[in-house]
């Protein structure tokens, strides 16, 4: 089974779906490594409690983006990483640490892309009078968010909605298709033509 990383910076809740994903057989890949740019993400004990193996790589203590991703890479490679997976990881990665992973880095964003990259982007949904908002597991390319989408899932925007209550939906759709295109990436069935990702067996 391929071997995983998954980064956090937060809670980690998408890391939680991706954990019960493997603990029911599901995910297709052992995640071996948990690692966090923030020291007190709760994230960390999730994985702990899970016996996963957890590294904090505060970012605040590198000089410059530059070497915080040399020093990540260093890290991945050291315990033999197959594949990186973002999970509400806050950092926008090198292109040196993209090109050393090439169709190996997974990310989740919380808007149906190319709508919406960046933060904030239930409040963007909101303002923009969307009447459909959602969720997408994408491979990660050196532009922000602009990578092959493997999968989407869409939530219908309520006329109250809050950007709190918009995201706590959007949440469970994020927890459903993450570790099914994770599964996907393991089992080899993903192939990437341009920037369109077909699902095969």
């Amino acid at each position: 089974m391929p071997k995983l990383a998954v980064l956090i910076s937060g809670r980690g809740s998408n890391l939680g779906a991706l954990i019960a994903a493997q603990q029911a057989g599901v995910l297709g890949g052992v995640i071996a490594l948990v690692v966090s740019n923030k020291a007190e993400a709760g994230g960390l004990k999730l994985a702990q409690k899970a016996g996963i193996r957890t590294e904090v790589l505060e970012h605040k203590n590198f000089s410059s983006r530059e070497l915080f991703d040399a020093t990540l890479i260093e890290l991945l490679d050291a315990n033999r990483i197959d594949t990186v997976i973002l999970a509400g990881f806050m950092r926008i990665l090198s292109p040196d640490f993209v090109a050393h992973f090439p169709d190996q880095l997974i990310n989740i964003h919380p808007s149906l892309l190319p709508a919406f990259p960046g933060l904030h982007t239930h409040t963007a949904a909101l303002d923009a009078g969307c009447q459909f908002h959602g969720c997408s597991v994408h491979y990660v390319t050196a532009e922000l968010d602009q990578g092959p989408i493997i999968a989407q899932a869409v939530v219908p925007v309520l006329p109250e909605d809050t950007p709190e209550a918009l995201a706590a939906r959007v949440l469970l759709e994020e927890h459903r298709i993450f570790p099914q295109a994770v599964r996907w990436h393991c089992e080899g069935k993903l192939r990437i033509v341009g920037m369109r990702v077909h699902v095969g067996e």
